[in-house]
């Protein structure tokens, strides 16, 4: 993706070709129904499937707060880390003044 590719605020850490996971878009009233960690568990199906060899994702950490959802459009920590993601840095960029954290899979121990 061009625009990660050229991103000042996401460091890329390594020259490993993994696919990146951006965005959830789920409409209003449909939020907080699980549909998102379904999406998520279907990426990394998919993923899997297709042979890549691990996943980024740019999450927030809520610390326990509720967060407005204009900002939560990259899901947060917890649901990649209950998915198997590890943290691997925290990033530059920035939503609702939380910072962004470069979040890894690993398929190939996964």
């Amino acid at each position: 993706m061009r625009r990660l590719e050229r991103t000042r605020t996401i460091p890329r850490v390594d020259d490993q070709a993994v696919w990146s996971i951006v965005c959830f878009n789920v409409r209003p009233g449909y939020r907080r129904r699980g549909i998102v960690t379904a999406l998520l568990a279907g990426a990394l199906e998919y993923a899997h499937a297709h042979g890549a060899v691990g996943l980024d994702a740019y999450p927030t950490d809520p610390q326990g707060t509720r967060r407005n959802a204009a900002f939560s459009y990259t899901g947060f920590t917890s649901m990649f880390e209950a998915a198997g993601f590890r943290r691997v840095i925290e990033t530059a960029s920035h939503a609702d003044r939380l910072p962004r954290w470069l979040m890894r899979l690993d398929l190939e121990r996964a």
